[in-house]
């Protein structure tokens, strides 16, 4: 399959997901990434703030500052994203596409050791991930490329396989639920 019939199929299972499976998935991903080897060593993470139906990762990034942690989440200028730190989840706007970004353009995060916690609509079990088509979190990783990467998805948004190009950078772990 082609990456345009990929990414049809899988926003149309998304979309047809009820709140309640949305809600249920989020808290098993939640409680894996939280008892991951890869968060346990985070000093700092790199997150998102869900947007359609993705995984509800707002009670992560809540846990990870009550944990001490530091959580920045993406903003975008143009064609560059910057991750903005966050001490507060609230302070967000709509933003590019309409994805909840910070209100503020800084500080800056500055961790080149921080974990990525990266979105996507599929992924397979070699860590390939197909994005939403902007290709952001390729080129911010290709300038960035020491960051340990996890994601989080539904299950059927892993596939046995996916189309994957020379700039598309793997993720180190893919959890489904």
């Amino acid at each position: 399959m082609d990456k345009a019939t990929i990414r049809k199929q899988i926003r149309e299972l998304k979309k047809a997901m009820t709140a309640e499976e949305i809600q249920q998935s989020s808290e098993k991903l939640g409680e894996l990434f939280l008892s991951s080897e890869l968060y346990r060593q985070a000093k700092t993470i790199y997150g998102y703030l869900p947007y359609n139906q993705e995984v509800r990762t707002t009670p992560i990034l809540a846990q990870a500052l009550a944990d001490g942690k530091k959580v920045a989440v993406p903003k975008v200028y143009g064609e560059q994203m910057k991750f903005i730190y966050l001490t507060d989840l609230s302070q967000v706007e709509k933003g590019y596409c309409g994805i909840p970004e910070p209100i503020a353009d800084e500080p800056v995060a500055d961790d080149p050791t921080a974990l990525v916690l990266l979105p996507g609509l599929a992924f397979d079990r070699q860590g390939h991930r197909m994005g939403y088509g902007g290709g952001f979190y390729d080129k911010f990783l290709a300038t960035e490329p020491h960051h340990p990467t996890i994601a989080l998805c539904y299950s059927f948004q892993v596939l046995p396989q996916l189309p994957a190009e020379e700039f598309d950078v793997p993720v180190d772990v893919v959890l489904w639920a």
